[in-house]
């Protein structure tokens, strides 16, 4: 798996922590469903543009032809 992937799932990762904690604190029940929802979807859209943006950089292959 390449690090970009790896980086993603260890975002997700976060992301499933922090929701966690912030059900245990019972922040969620305030928000609601949808603004919960909509705020996951953002932070995995930031992390998946993070990743992408870390992947690595593309090098050009040169060869020599005769």
């Amino acid at each position: 798996m390449k690090r970009t992937g790896i980086y993603l799932i260890g975002y997700v990762v976060l992301i499933l922590g922090v929701l966690a904690a912030l059900w245990k604190m019972g922040v969620l029940a305030r928000i609601g469903a949808i603004w919960t929802l909509i705020g996951i979807v953002i932070l995995i859209g930031f992390g998946i543009m993070i990743a992408v943006s870390h992947g690595g950089a593309k090098e050009n292959i040169e060869i020599n032809r005769k």
